[in-house]
């Protein structure tokens, strides 16, 4: 690709980056700009007008996947020689290359968790703590390291900085944190961390290091750096050795790693670092419609967050759907219900994602999607070519090509047939855990398979085994995993730097979001940025959800979070309890909720949920709910799943009461959508009946 060409497929001010190919420059990028697309076409266009010499450049990102697609990308546009590698990958190589002619002998062995370690650490200092410590302990840890915060000055420093475990006090963590770098010393290995302390104590140390380093690299790419911490600032210095060929890009408004160690203040005061900064604004969003890129400006208007104000290239789409519902289980089913709605209009599932703010969320979602033949995905931190299943894949695939076997079938079906020796079936297992996991990664190489063979069909080619198991190879290098078809559950964090067609942020409640031990100013001030990086992760659809209680029956205590006011429209329970509209909606409340049976005022959440005061005899057939009750417990046996997810103790309660006579009926009552007519009208009106 010629130079006029890369710049012919630009707009201005991506243009405007890939032309500033001197440093320093600073981009500040919203979501959806095209980031990675300036700063490879900017690295592009320096290699093509011969001012990069491609060996001479490193880009760095925070991700494998990230850096494999800025690879993938600078390979199409003729710029494969250029190193994209992460922090850790770039000082991991200069450790392994360097560390024999400084200390001689091997470097130590990079651990592949730092749990164990800190485990033992944590006996050697008398410290009984639970798996979850054990954790916190870890991240506490890393955070130090990153910070270059060393034991001796963790207790004095840790206040200061907001810093603590739960149920450990700054002491006792100095004390592990200590033990723990002497365990590991010990037992001749290093962590992540060390890899960055090491690889910035080589250049700084020895200055016929750093000068093979500075002679190898003259031109840095950062990506994210909004992201960047302390020690990773200290390595990049130490890179550059006072030049300033530097590019950074990142975006203050998706600044969620905060807690880890990062610090956007290193984006933000970039040009009084380097003086004579050119400064480039990234606005045009070409991801979102503009109803969700105006909820995504809205969201951080007026916070202490910068950013800058995105502009929609897109055509209006749908408006946003909020939903209010009455417990976790509601909202799960409301949100699969959707899901199967948005399938029925060709929405694939995997353009689809439900964003949770953490892990424990995600039950409920699963029951509901696994009760409809929902297939989804569950996003975890586990590498995907390095996971057991998936190795164990490859290498039969490869023993499959040297027994010859290469043209006996189609490809899928070659790939199938080696899957199905090792459990593999076309239906997702019904429990959760490792088989689950191990399911999705086996279901990802075959739906991996059947894209690899109509890539290669289409251009003429006669898919084999050999050459997917060359492009698995290829995804590997690159850390470019493949997914299995299927709704993905993720937390926000994990979300960061994807998108979809549809996105459903779900559990959208005070407690939730903000999280609950956000208790600071700035703590809260990050939650709203991770919720902002949930929304501009939607291109076209977008529903926001919260519950009024956990399960059902409960006391509706819960309120939506307070991030969404103005945004969203008054709910139900805004108009029962009269406090009018949301500040900034054009909705008007309504007054205070009564009783169905004696007209007073309803006092409790929970009354108002069911329609009657706690004193006034119930308005429902009692005899028709337990034969209901009894019908339930029968399917939920029948299907393997808790009563609740075929419907819950309200539903059958308005079912008693109103007792529909036909389908239409039935569909008025809340809680029974499309799928749950379909399936159970027949027998429903026969109860009824």
């Amino acid at each position: 690709m010629d130079a006029d060409e890369l710049l012919s497929a630009l707009d201005p001010e991506q243009r405007e980056v890939a032309v500033a190919l001197r440093g320093p420059v600073r981009v500040l990028a919203g979501a959806g700009t095209g980031k990675t697309r300036a700063i490879t076409h900017r690295i592009a266009y320096g290699v093509a007008t011969g001012v990069y010499n491609p060996t001479e450049v490193l880009a760095v990102t925070f991700t494998t996947r990230a850096a494999g697609e800025m690879r993938t990308r600078l390979r199409a546009m003729g710029a494969g020689a250029v190193q994209a590698r992460t922090f850790h990958s770039a000082a991991l190589r200069q450790v392994r290359y360097f560390w024999p002619k400084v200390y001689g002998g091997q470097p130590p062995e990079l651990t592949a968790s730092k749990i164990p370690i800190v485990a033992g650490a944590a006996r050697l200092n008398r410290v009984d703590v639970s798996q979850a410590t054990l954790r916190d302990l870890a991240s506490e840890i890393e955070w130090s390291k990153v910070s270059n915060v060393r034991p001796d000055d963790y207790e004095r420093i840790a206040p200061g900085r907001g810093r603590e475990v739960s149920g450990v006090d700054p002491a006792t963590v100095a004390h592990v944190f200590g033990s723990y770098e002497e365990l590991k010393r010990d037992q001749g290995r290093m962590d992540m961390e060390d890899v960055l302390l090491i690889g910035a104590a080589l250049l700084s140390e020895d200055e016929r290091v750093a000068a093979e380093v500075r002679r190898q690299y003259r031109w840095f790419t950062v990506d994210e750096f909004q992201d960047v911490s302390p020690i990773q600032s200290a390595l990049l210095d130490l890179w550059l050795g006072g030049r300033a060929e530097l590019c950074v890009v990142g975006d203050p408004a998706q600044t969620i790693y905060s807690f880890a160690g990062a610090r956007a203040s290193y984006l933000t005061e970039f040009p009084a670092k380097f003086a004579g900064t050119t400064n480039v604004e990234l606005v045009r969003n070409y991801r979102s419609t503009p109803q969700v890129v105006e909820a995504a400006n809205a969201l951080l208007k007026g916070s202490g967050t910068s950013s800058v104000q995105l502009r929609s290239q897109r055509d209006p789409g749908p408006e946003l759907t909020w939903r209010e519902a009455t417990d976790e289980v509601a909202e799960a089913e409301a949100v699969a219900e959707e899901v199967s709605r948005l399938r029925g209009l060709g929405v694939p599932l995997s353009e689809m994602a439900v964003l949770i703010r953490i892990n424990a969320q995600s039950e409920t979602f699963e029951e509901a999607l696994t009760a409809r033949g929902l297939a989804y995905v569950v996003r975890g931190a586990a590498r995907f070519f390095e996971r057991q299943e998936v190795r164990q894949a490859l290498a039969l695939m490869r023993g499959q090509l040297r027994a010859g076997g290469e043209e006996t079938d189609e490809l899928v079906d070659q790939v199938r047939a080696v899957l199905t020796g090792m459990g593999w079936s076309t239906e997702a297992p019904t429990v959760r855990g490792q088989a689950r996991d191990r399911w999705e990664s086996l279901q990802a190489l075959v739906s991996q398979a059947g894209v690899h063979a109509t890539t290669e069909t289409a251009a003429e080619r006669v898919p084999t085994l050999a050459g997917f198991v060359a492009e698995l190879d290829r995804r590997a290098h690159e850390q470019h995993a493949p997914v299995a078809e299927g709704v993905t559950l993720a937390t926000l964090h994990a979300a960061k730097g994807l998108e979809w067609d549809a996105v459903f942020l779900c559990g959208m409640q005070e407690g939730s979001m903000p999280i609950t031990y956000a208790d600071t100013p700035a703590a809260v001030e990050e939650e709203r940025r991770l919720l902002y990086v949930g929304v501009t992760r939607a291109r076209l659809h977008l529903w926001v959800s919260w519950s009024l209680a956990r399960n059902p029956g409960g006391q509706a205590r819960r309120r939506p979070s307070r991030f969404l006011a103005g945004l969203r429209p008054a709910s139900a329970t805004d108009r029962a309890e009269g406090t009018g509209p949301v500040p900034g909606s054009r909705h008007r409340g309504k007054k205070a909720a009564a009783c169905k049976q004696c007209q007073r005022p309803l006092a409790s959440s929970r009354e108002r949920n069911r329609g009657y005061c706690e004193d006034c005899p119930v308005p429902y057939d009692e005899e028709l709910f337990e034969l209901l009750k009894s019908w339930r417990t029968e399917q939920a046996a029948a299907q393997s799943i808790p009563a609740f997810v075929v419907f819950s103790d309200a539903t059958l309660e308005a079912l008693a009461e109103v007792k529909p006579t036909d389908r239409r009926g039935l569909q008025s009552i809340n809680g029974i959508g499309k799928s749950k007519l379909d399936k159970y009208a027949d027998e429903l009106l026969e109860i009824l009946a």
